[in-house]
């Protein structure tokens, strides 16, 4: 009992110190905590301000730590801490006044805020042993064992904080069930951060004391040890080969891999060098062979990568997934050789490169969204101009245009409004849009590939949801989903009561493909009542070469009247499978819409 004592007052008392030592990173912690709570009483929708207030916050919370670890390296700024956090805090201000003016928190806003944290995360780890006697392999051991430590206490605690509010709840009263969400909140984006700052010694000090307790933090878990030596590497070294035999089969039969490799070395080369890393403290047999070997096969797995990478980007040009796999191979590549040729004690470098890499990808001219955006907007114009559709800079409709043309065109221009870049593309004209606009434009309608499996075809139709839904003259919209693969007791009915009197929405399914949709009164009657499977097979087509994917209210609604009830099918989404394998069939999300008279 004393020492379970001694150990929650130590663990409060560097929670404490925690929060006066890394100040900014806690104060934006408790900020996004506030945020999340707000959002939690009021349960409404994270609106676009606190949208951008929260990656502030997440931002401010690693760029505190980066001024932090900045003061305790170099000793001439330890009596100008205010001065280098509010450096930081200017960072931090300019990075918000770049959200402030954007309409919406995009995929490249998300992208570039991620990169960035990543570029500062690996600053935390490279500062400390820059030019100092702190050896970067312990300094990365530290953090990976507190990282640890804090999830394995928070998730214990959540569990145990949530088996008591549900005990609570079943045995004593009724407990909000906001409580398990604030319980959460203060547990994973205050508690398991800020006990992971708790852990972290101070690596630049020269006192006794905290030297101490870098020696005790930075020992070597046995369990860790094991791991590493006899799970990790020999998993990492059959994974080796396995590569190494497909490079080999690429020589014989000389077909160079199409996609499917770069995801692949892209998890082996990141898996290999956090082993790399945290093997870099051991010295028994299988780590000093891993370590001589690795680096090595590294750089010829990953050329393979390359060629791979090429091949798509020769055939459908620069994505920004393509971009960072691509630049995380010359990366991969860079760190391959320098390893090869360098003692573990200079492993600093693998943080430093891809710090890097990492604000390369996300500066212009040459960060991944201006260089995918200039790649697709050239692709197009080649694939029109080949078409002899874009003459002069302006754009010819064509209707019979080849399939590849009306594909490509389709998926670049989607690709391209999806990261709001159609206005860079000077020859469409002013305002358009793809869903209104392309018929006019282009001469056909977008179009995109059929998915087959052997026999059968595949398609997928969804509703535009950027259109407004119309519900005036009806009383009452549902929302329901019925599966080909769902049985009778997984379609469950839905009862609702109108002026006072009940009725059941029920939704049978009757082969694969049909489904009834069906309002009955209170005795079971059915007051109105329509199948599925016409209309759905007249939106998709039958044998179709063509998939319609985003389609307006009108083509994907119907009404049904009958006596005195009307009833209005609106398809959020079908997805239908020609053919006759046990595959076929079609998946239905719909809206239905109900009106009574009487």
């Amino acid at each position: 009992m004393r020492r379970l004592k001694e150990i929650l007052a130590s663990s409060i008392k560097g929670i404490s110190l925690a929060g006066f030592r890394f100040p900014m990173t806690v104060v934006n912690l408790l900020s996004a905590a506030s945020i999340i709570f707000r959002l939690i009483a009021i349960d409404e929708v994270l609106s676009m301000m606190l949208q951008k207030l929260i990656f502030t916050f997440v931002v401010g919370a690693v760029l505190g730590m980066v001024a932090q670890f900045v003061v305790e390296r170099f000793h001439k700024l330890s009596g100008k801490r205010v001065l280098v956090y509010g450096v930081a805090s200017l960072f931090l201000a300019g990075y918000f006044l770049i959200l402030l003016p954007a309409p919406e928190i995009s995929a490249e806003i998300t992208i570039r805020s991620f990169v960035a944290v990543f570029a500062l995360v690996c600053m935390v780890l490279w500062i400390p042993p820059y030019k100092s006697e702190v050896n970067f392999n312990l300094v990365a051991l530290v953090h990976f064992k507190s990282i640890f430590t804090s999830v394995l206490y928070s998730a214990v605690l959540s569990a145990g904080i949530a088996a008591i509010i549900g005990t609570i709840d079943i045995l004593l009263f009724k407990v909000n069930d906001d409580t398990y969400a604030y319980t959460m909140t203060v547990i994973w984006v205050v508690f398991a951060p800020v006990y992971y700052l708790s852990l972290l010694p101070r690596f630049n000090s020269e006192s006794e004391a905290d030297q101490s307790i870098v020696k005790h933090a930075s020992s070597y878990p046995k369990s860790l040890d094991i791991l590493v030596s006899n799970i990790a590497i020999p998993l990492i070294s059959v994974y080796t080969l396995v590569l190494i035999a497909y490079f080999v089969k690429i020589l014989f039969t000389l077909t160079w891999p199409f996609g499917q490799v770069g995801p692949m070395v892209l998890i082996y080369s990141i898996a290999g060098l956090l082993i790399f890393v945290l093997s870099s403290l051991l010295e028994n047999r299988f780590v000093l062979f891993y370590r001589k070997i690795f680096p090595k096969i590294l750089i010829p797995v990953v050329i393979m990568q390359l060629i791979s990478v090429g091949i798509r980007l020769n055939t459908y040009g620069v994505t920004e997934s393509r971009y960072y796999i691509a630049i995380f191979g010359v990366f991969s590549i860079i760190v391959g050789a320098l390893l090869s040729f360098s003692t573990v004690s200079k492993n600093g470098r693998i943080a430093l490169l891809a710090a890097a890499f990492a604000i390369i990808s996300i500066i212009p001219p040459v960060d991944a969204f201006t260089v995918s955006r200039r790649s697709q907007i050239n692709r197009i114009q080649s694939i029109l101009e080949n078409e002899g559709m874009l003459i002069d800079g302006k754009i010819i409709k064509k209707e019979d245009a080849s399939e590849y043309t009306k594909v490509e065109t389709t998926n670049i221009l989607y690709y391209l409004e999806r990261s709001s870049s159609l206005e860079y593309i000077d020859w469409l004209p002013e305002d358009f849009t793809i869903y209104h606009d392309f018929k006019a434009t282009f001469g056909y309608k977008p179009t995109y590939p059929t998915h087959k499996n052997g026999d059968q075809q595949y398609i997928n139709v969804s509703l535009d949801t950027q259109q407004p839904l119309l519900v005036s003259g009806y009383d009452v919209l549902l929302n329901t989903f019925v599966g080909r693969y769902m049985n009778e007791k997984e379609m469950k009915d839905f009862d609702f009561e109108l002026n006072g009197k009940m009725y059941r929405l029920k939704v049978n399914r009757i082969p694969n493909d049909e489904v009834r949709v069906s309002i009955l009164d209170s005795f079971g009657t059915e007051l109105v009542g329509t199948d599925l499977n016409k209309f759905a097979k007249g939106i998709v087509g039958e044998e179709t070469n063509v998939t319609k994917e985003v389609l307006p209210l009108k083509e994907m609604s119907f009404d049904v009247i009958k006596n005195e009830y009307k009833l209005k099918i609106i398809f959020q989404n079908i997805s239908y499978a020609s053919g006759r394998g046990s595959d076929s069939g079609a998946d239905y999300a719909i809206y239905v819409l109900f009106a009574a008279y009487k």
